[in-house]
């Protein structure tokens, strides 16, 4: 049984929507075997490590504590934990929970958060969530869950304690490292139903502009809905907006990529220990819209999915990225399920662009850096929903000086290639720019 996403170790979607991570359930746990000497220092550390176990149980105070099943669990839990951040030891209970993320759905926050730097850090907040209505922005460090500090708490545990039954309420405590201020946050989780392709439009000189929010099963269709929309106007460049893009699922990132790749183009390939690939995955589809410039906007929600998208399209130089650095989230985990109905989650690959850049902890860089702080970004999105509402109302935010400047400079790059493009071939490229071209069987 298969779970494949992008984002389970990188992030856990509060809302609970699966994330991308690669969580392959029956992997083999050792792709090599140890050498002997290997193993006479295992035997020796398992000889110290039993004796330990036995000083626990023989002199430790509390004696409903000492159970080898319980002293067996917290071992493993420190010893997967001091791995990285993503590496986890699962109880049977946790195991299943794990497994009712990827088929149900859940109440949360619309947060995404993951480990950086040793804190438990919000990666992008969702708009219209109850996350982005309380003012949480990317960045924020959560340093309590309902007045207990989640110094040493592991990721998984973290996405327990925050999700719950829509409606009911989780108090946490955040630090805005940017400024130090700390604020305690009563928040009420909902059920969040969130699009995955949005406000596609024409913007000016034949620019078409979408959002993709996030990566799940729906989005290959939501975008080719949005760009057979597009193209029956006369569109002769595209701005795909990734920004805030937390991931989702690996085949939906493979589904956007591979529509403005040409066919066998590579997306993205996993690397373990051995120098070998362990898996590529390369761009397939009927049809492949490579006739019109592109740019992608990108910032630090920017993730695991997200940068997948943007590394494949900035490396076989398809699309110009604008913006600032993504977050850095390309590891892949392997769920490995244990007789006792426990498991452990391994991080066993990391993701690698095209040209061959390690994604995790590094993140994509945009060939133009445009700032924009993550306040900006939110009140952006409440003046676009105000937009669309007929504008704002009583009691709303003032947002109406606030200025895309990320958006303006990715219209101004577009505009200058589509000048170039015309002039080196006027009337090509340009001329057949809304077809899609089909792919060779």
């Amino acid at each position: 049984m298969s779970f494949r996403s992008l984002g389970r170790g990188l992030g856990w979607l509060i809302l609970i929507t699966l994330l991308a991570g690669n969580l392959v359930v029956g992997a083999r746990l050792f792709s090599q075997s140890p050498s002997s000497n290997d193993r006479d220092t295992a035997y020796q550390n398992m000889a110290l490590f039993t004796k330990v176990l036995e000083q626990v149980r023989e002199h430790y105070v509390d004696q409903d504590k000492i159970a080898y099943k319980d002293l067996i669990y917290g071992a493993m839990r420190g010893m997967l934990q001091s791995l990285d951040p993503h590496s986890q030891f699962m109880d049977p209970e946790m195991y299943n929970d794990m497994k009712d993320d990827t088929a149900g759905e859940f109440g949360g926050l619309g947060i995404v958060i993951s480990m950086k730097d040793g804190l438990l850090t919000i990666v992008s907040p969702m708009e219209d969530t109850p996350g982005f209505r309380a003012g949480l922005l990317s960045g924020d460090k959560i340093i309590e869950i309902d007045g207990k500090s989640t110094d040493g708490l592991a990721l998984q545990e973290a996405v327990k304690k925050l999700r719950g039954q829509p409606g009911t309420k989780v108090t946490i405590k955040i630090l805005r490292p940017k400024t130090q201020d700390i604020r305690a946050l009563e928040l009420t989780r909902a059920k969040i139903n969130v699009p995955s392709v949005k406000d596609a439009k024409m913007l000016e000189d034949g620019i078409g502009y979408l959002r993709i929010i996030q990566f799940n099963e729906p989005t290959g269709k939501a975008l080719q809905d949005a760009l057979d929309t597009l193209t029956k106007g006369n569109l002769r460049g595209l701005i795909v907006d990734l920004r805030n893009n937390p991931g989702g699922l690996l085949t939906s990132a493979i589904d956007v990529g591979e529509k403005f790749l040409k066919r066998g183009d590579l997306i993205v390939y996993t690397q373990g220990r051995n120098e070998k690939p362990q898996q590529t995955f390369r761009a397939k589809g009927r049809y492949h819209y490579l006739n019109f410039p592109m740019v992608v906007l990108v910032n630090g929600g920017s993730a695991s999915a997200s940068e997948i998208v943007a590394g494949a399209l900035k490396d076989h130089q398809r699309a110009i990225l604008v913006g600032e650095r993504t977050f850095g989230k390309g590891s892949v985990q392997s769920v490995l399920p244990l007789d006792d109905g426990s498991a452990i989650r391994l991080t066993t690959a990391k993701y690698y662009t095209p040209s061959k850049r390690v994604i995790h902890e590094r993140g994509i860089e945009p060939d133009i850096v445009v700032p924009m702080s993550p306040d900006d970004w939110r009140k952006l999105l409440i003046k676009r929903a105000q937009d669309e509402n007929g504008g704002p109302h009583e009691g709303d935010e003032d947002v109406s000086d606030v200025v895309d400047v990320q958006l303006q400079r990715a219209v101004d790059a577009l505009k200058g290639v589509m000048i170039f493009q015309t002039q080196v071939e006027p009337g090509g490229m340009m001329a057949s720019s809304r077809t899609a071209v089909p792919a060779h069987p």
